[in-house]
Order: C-alpha cells, then sequence, then structure tokens
C-alpha cells in the first residue's frame, strides 16, 4: 500500500524518537516495538525509517516512529529536513507526532540537550528520556533526574537502552497518559524560523547559554573523562598501529567468512541435493519434473546455500557498529578519502553499500557537501554487495584451492579479501579522477563526528539485525529470483528441439540464441554463451546470476535425475582465466536495477545513472578483458 493512502485514527497515536545519532535511540525502538517493527521508505523521499507498534497494557495500540538521528533542527543535510519535516507534519502521507520522545545520552548532555531546547519550541508535547544511565554511573556521574525536568519543564523518564526491561518507564508513561486530551492540544511552532538562518543562529547562541546554565545547576558542568575508551583509543586510532589494526581485523572477518561457513553450507548442498533425488524418484521425466528440479530447485538452491556466508559477514560489521568502532574507523580513514577527494563523512554511506548499494545511496542525505555526496553515490556501487558475494564464494569455491598457506591463512579468504580490496581501491580511483575533473574548485570538508564510548554488544540487537537480513534474503530468494529462475527455465526449455538434434535441449532454446548472440560480445573477456545468459537476469539482482546458471548447466547436464552440483560442472567447464575474468567483471559492473532506481531518485533525473551505468559497464569490461589475456598469457586458458 503507498504511504500516501494511509489512513490515521486518533485511536493509533503516533509517537517519534528525537535524538541524536548514537543516543541509544534504535535500541529504544527495538525494546518498544520487538518483532512488530517494519522498515520502509517516506513517500517522495528515499531515506529509510523505522515504524512499529507498542501494544500498551490499556490495550491500546502506539505507532513508533524511529526519525534519522539529527544534531539540529537547522536541516543542514537532508536526512535532518526528514526529521524537520516530519515533526511539522509536512511528510507525504504523515500526521505530526502527538508526542516527541527525545532521547538523550546521559554520556553527552551538553550536546543532545541542545536538540531537547529546540524540539521543545515547536510546540509540540515533548517527553525527556534519559538513556545510558547504566555507564553514566560507571563513570561516576550522578544526574538528578527531578531537577532536570524542573531545569526543562518536561517530564524526564530513564531508560536503559541494553537492559530487556530498560524502556519499561516509557511504557508505563505511555499507558498513563490521556491521549484524547493530548491529540486536542493547539500547536503554536513557528514554522519559518526553521528556515531562517538569522533565527537559528540567535536560538543556537541562546541554547547554549541555557545549556551550560542548567548543566551548571546540576552540577554536571564538567566533563568526566572516560578513561577505558580513552586508554582503548590510545591504541586503535593510533596513527601507526590503528590503520594496521583496522587491515588486520577487516582481514580476519573475511577469513572466517569461508571457514566458519563450511559447515553449514555444507548442510543446505545436501539438503537440497537429498531434496532433488526425491523428486526425481516420485515424478515422471516430464517438464513439471525439470521445472522443480532443473528451474526452481537448482536456482534457488544454488543460491541459499549462500546465506550462511552472508550472515557471518553481516555478524561481524553488526558487532562493529554496536560496539563503537565504526565511527573510529572513519576516523582512521579521512586521510586515506581526503586524497581522493571525500572525507570520512563518507565513510559510513560506503560501509553501509557493502550490505547493499540502495540503503548505502540514501545514508547520503547526511553528507551536506553536494559534491561529496554525488562522488559517494557514484562510487557506492563499487563496493562489494551482499549480492555479489554468492558469485564470488561460487567461482572461488570453483577454482581456489581449499588450503592453508603462510601462518595458517586459508587461501580462498585471501582471494575474497583481495576482491573486496579491489572494489574498494576501485572506488577510490573513480573518486580521484572525479577530483581531478571537477568542474569546482576542490576542497575538501574537515570530518567533525561524535565518537560514541565504547561498550559490549547486544546479543538480542545483533539476533533481531541477523533476523532482518535473513528475511531481506530469503524474500529476495522467494521473490525476484523465484521470478527471474522460473522465467530464465522457460525460455531455456522452449521451443523444444528439433528431431534428431544431438545437442542439449537449452542450445535450440529462445535462451540458447540469446546466450549465443551474446557470446560475440563477450567472447574476447572469456566468456562462453552459458555465462553470457546469466549476466541478463543478474541485472535485475546479482544472486540470480548464481541461480541462473544453476538453471543453465542443469538443463545443459546429460544427467535428468537430479540437479548436480553447481561448482563441479563449472570447474570442468571453465578455464581459469575465465574464472579469474568474471570475477573482475563483478568488482566493477554495475548492480541490480533496484540500485539504478535509487540513484534516479536521489539525482533527480536520468543523467547520473546513465553515467554511472556507462562507467561501470567500461571499467568492468577493460578489467575482464585484461585480466583475461594476462592469465592466457601465463598458460592459465
Amino acid at each position: 500500500m503507498s504511504e500516501s493512502k494511509v489512513h490515521f485514527f486518533p485511536s493509533e497515536p503516533l509517537v517519534a524518537l528525537l535524538g541524536n545519532p548514537n543516543c541509544g535511540k534504535t535500541a529504544l525502538f527495538n525494546l518498544l516495538t520487538g518483532s512488530r517493527q517494519k522498515v520502509a521508505n517516506y513517500s517522495g523521499v528515499t531515506v529509510e525509517r523505522k515504524e512499529g507498534k507498542l501494544l500498551l497494557e490499556s490495550g491500546k495500540n502506539v505507532r513508533i516512529l524511529d526519525l534519522p538521528g539529527a544534531y539540529s533542527l537547522y536541516p543542514r543535510s537532508l536526512d535532518e529536513r526528514v526529521t524537520c519535516n516530519v515533526l511539522l507534519g509536512r511528510a507525504e502521507g504523515e500526521k505530526r507526532p502527538d508526542l516527541v520522545l527525545c532521547i538523550l545520552s546521559a554520556m553527552n548532555l551538553r550536546r543532545n540537550l541542545r536538540l531537547v531546547l529546540a524540539a521543545k519550541r515547536l510546540g509540540l508535547p515533548c517527553v525527556v528520556v534519559l538513556n545510558m544511565l547504566d555507564i553514566a554511573k560507571r563513570q561516576g556521574l550522578h544526574i538528578d533526574t527531578v531537577a532536570l525536568s524542573k531545569e526543562l519543564g518536561l517530564p524526564v523518564i530513564t531508560s536503559i537502552g541494553i537492559e530487556s526491561s530498560g524502556a519499561d518507564g516509557i511504557k508505563q508513561y505511555l499507558s498513563a497518559l490521556d491521549w484524547r486530551h493530548l491529540q486536542q492540544l493547539p500547536v503554536s511552532a513557528d514554522d519559518a524560523q526553521l528556515e531562517n538562518v538569522a533565527s537559528h543562529i540567535a536560538h543556537a547562541e541562546s541554547d547554549n547559554i541555557q545549556v551550560q546554565r542548567i548543566l551548571q545547576n546540576l552540577g554536571l558542568d564538567q566533563i568526566i573523562p572516560d578513561h577505558f575508551s580513552d586508554r582503548l583509543d590510545s591504541v586503535l586510532l593510533h596513527p601507526v598501529f590503528g590503520p594496521m589494526i583496522l587491515v588486520v581485523l577487516l582481514f580476519c572477518i573475511f577469513q572466517a567468512v569461508f571457514s566458519w561457513a563450511a559447515v553449514p553450507m555444507e548442510l543446505i548442498k545436501d539438503a537440497v541435493e537429498y531434496l532433488g533425488a526425491q523428486i526425481a524418484n516420485v515424478l515422471p521425466n516430464t517438464w513439471i519434473r525439470s521445472l522443480l528440479i532443473d528451474g526452481i530447485l537448482a536456482g534457488l538452491g544454488g543460491v541459499i546455500i549462500f546465506l550462511p556466508q552472508i550472515l557471518i559477514l553481516f555478524f561481524f560489521i553488526l558487532l562493529l557498529e554496536e560496539s563503537g568502532y565504526l565511527p573510529r574507523a572513519a576516523y582512521l580513514l579521512d586521510r586515506v578519502m581526503g586524497s581522493v577527494g571525500l572525507s570520512g563523512r563518507s565513510f559510513i554511506p560506503l560501509l553501509s553499500s557493502f550490505a547493499c548499494a540502495i540503503p548505502g545511496i540514501m545514508a547520503t542525505r547526511s553528507i551536506s557537501n553536494a559534491r561529496d555526496r554525488l562522488v559517494t553515490i557514484l562510487i557506492a556501487p563499487m563496493m562489494t554487495c551482499s549480492a555479489r558475494l554468492p558469485v564470488y564464494a561460487l567461482l572461488i569455491s570453483a577454482f581456489i584451492p581449499e588450503q592453508k598457506i603462510w601462518a595458517g591463512i586459508d587461501l580462498q579468504g585471501l582471494v575474497l579479501f583481495l576482491l573486496y580490496l579491489a572494489g574498494i581501491l576501485g572506488a577510490m580511483g573513480v573518486a580521484w579522477v572525479l577530483k581531478r575533473f571537477a568542474s569546482e574548485q576542490f576542497r575538501t570538508n574537515a570530518l567533525m563526528m561524535e565518537l560514541p564510548s565504547y561498550h559490549m554488544p547486544r546479543v538480542s540487537n545483533l539476533a533481531i539485525s541477523l533476523w532482518q537480513r535473513a528475511e531481506i534474503f530469503l524474500r529476495r530468494v522467494g521473490g525476484i529470483i523465484l521470478i527471474m529462475t522460473v522465467g530464465l527455465w522457460a525460455l531455456s526449455s522452449f521451443p523444444l528441439p528439433p528431431e534428431g538434434a544431438t545437442g542439449s535441449a537449452i542450445q535450440y532454446s529462445f535462451a540458447g540464441a540469446l546466450g549465443q548472440a551474446l557470446a560475440h560480445i563477450f567472447s574476447p573477456i572469456g566468456f562462453n554463451w552459458q555465462i553470457s545468459i546469466a549476466l541478463v537476469p543478474g541485472m535485475a539482482a546479482r544472486e540470480v546470476v548464481v541461480s541462473s546458471l544453476a538453471t543453465v548447466y542443469a538443463l545443459s547436464s546429460s544427467s535428468a535425475d537430479a540437479a548436480e552440483a553447481l561448482v563441479p560442472l563449472i570447474s570442468g567447464g571453465w578455464s581459469l582465466a575465465t574464472a579469474l575474468s568474471l570475477l573482475a567483471w563483478f568488482v566493477f559492473a554495475p548492480q541490480c536495477l533496484s540500485t539504478i532506481a535509487a540513484v534516479k531518485r536521489e539525482t533527480g533525473g536520468w543523467k547520473i545513472p546513465v553515467i554511472m551505468l556507462s562507467y561501470l559497464f567500461a571499467l568492468a569490461y577493460i578489467a575482464s578483458f585484461i585480466t583475461y589475456r594476462i592469465a592466457i598469457f601465463f598458460g592459465l586458458g
């Protein structure tokens, strides 16, 4: 259902969570909504938001909206503008919140209180939620909540976002509210003041004075150092050892992707083969059996087998995010990124692109500089997204021996690490070129970002995020990948071969004819007609390439009893030069059509998507051609 068509009723009040980044807002959102949250985009814009429902003790449902983190209500970046639009009732298909929960980090009241004062000026009913009290107590910080409430003129609730009962105080407060009276209160905000620079500067100066006075009255005007985080940062942010630790950390993650996933992948493979054998025993040799075994089972099974590797990779990314290390990584890479015309602020969107380029492209809304944002969008698809991982894993498993090299390093994990590194270096090279040819004079923006305190990741948050990622992957498998797999099976099975035909049926089909035509284009880089066929549906979703290859080779195989494993089929039919060429292709090739559509929405036209498609296809072809010819030169053909 389109969000612009959603109807809101007084019986379902809307509560918005407002806060700075790193204040624990999302952790509280998970506690309040549990497994009932949903992820969507605002109509007309492409900023991701999370919405869920909280069932109160009274039986009343409350809609909870997790707004993008913001440092002020004077919108300097696109995500801050979205937050302001929601609070002002300007978001399409969304009503103005009935209540704003202002989430404060007890460890950073000086900055957080400014946002509370700005929200209070909007005239919306506000409640302060003081979060991270457990960390504050460990640091010897005592906050008088009664005195804070008196200073602000707002109710103050305490919470601990990492404890299962940490949001109970919020739930009790919301249960006791008179929602009907709250929804009838008039809102007396001067919306135009948010767009006025002079008004913003005046309010910022007065807010700074008021915050300083509040902190002095509460005895909190002295900064208490975080000794634990400071000791870790002295090592992890060291100018020499810090980058070395980051590289080693990333290297170990990619080693684990292969070594840890071996057992669950083998179990999935055995289950797919067993299911295929059972279907072959029950059904006669007809097109229905071919559809089930060679089409659906071979295609989907060839993709699902890589789910363990994807979840392991996401587990480590979430671990780094939850622990507070990711902003440090952005700091460490700021100098490197500055050398190619970007700031460390581009790191988080680019890191998000390792999961999927679409949220990475949307995350560029936090970049205030228009040129930096555009360059980040252009290079985001070169980050190795999770959809590429099945293709990499398939080719590495087929052509790279499973062996240990120096110091027990796994060779397959090393190759995977080098592929990710190649994508990063390629993206930095493109950014450097864009810096050279930029029409405006290049200027590096200074990186200013908050480094949160280190803390132990919450197992429940990791589990929820991993479950969401698995759900998204399986939904894609059961959606677009299933549709493309069945469609490719149909194109590969019809028309039927003529009488007396000696080749496999697929060679006489529509897909076979298309593959033979495309092979003329891709033969200089070593691609056969089967690979050429798979690249076409692969534009819909990267994972479809694996399912397409599985379907094509299942229909090309002489065995009609069961879907054969894809790895031995391609390892026996391709040269190493072809495999290396295909790996080089996927390092640079454009991602799925959904990514192109996201770029079009973000940039407001087709100019940038066309430029992106052109240069990425050109890079992919050139890289594959060079790789293939070098491999042939060294006798790997």
